[in-house]
């Protein structure tokens, strides 16, 4: 479990950070790739691609998810490759939610191309599940 508790750390105060200094920093859009990429300050008040649900049951609901997850995590992570899925998952959620409850938004402010504005949170969560599906995928792969 080590291992897990370092990646989410890792991951919780590097989306923190990343956050931050964007809101403080960035004012208007900085190109990174010309106009393909670039930080592009944003205030999401919903969920995923800025879906938006009544505040309680917003906020019920992803506190009930990641409390889930991390029952999950707990009972199922047993290898090295899935504590470091859980860990970027769960440390890029309680990121979301640190930030959500500042003000009641979360930070956003990678831009591609015209796709929805995205953190480094969300990043996490996402390689966290992609590590995750290819472990599984390796995982059944093996036991043919």
């Amino acid at each position: 479990m080590p291992l897990f508790f370092s990646t989410l750390i890792a991951s919780f105060l590097l989306s923190i950070l990343a956050a931050w200094s964007v809101a403080t920093y960035v004012m208007d859009r900085i190109p990174i790739v010309g106009s393909l990429v670039g930080l592009q300050l944003s205030f999401n008040p919903g969920i995923a691609f800025g879906l938006r649900l009544p505040p309680v049951l917003q906020e019920f609901l992803i506190i009930v998810a990641v409390v889930l997850l991390l029952l999950v995590a707990v009972r199922t992570a047993r290898t090295r490759i899935s504590h470091i899925g859980f860990g970027l998952i769960i440390g890029g959620a309680l990121a979301n939610i640190a930030d959500r409850a500042i003000d009641g938004f979360v930070t956003d402010y990678v831009q591609v191309l015209n796709f929805y504005i995205f953190n480094v949170a969300d990043s996490c969560i996402t390689a966290g599940v992609v590590v995750l599906l290819t472990e599984s995928l390796m995982l059944r792969k093996d036991k043919r």
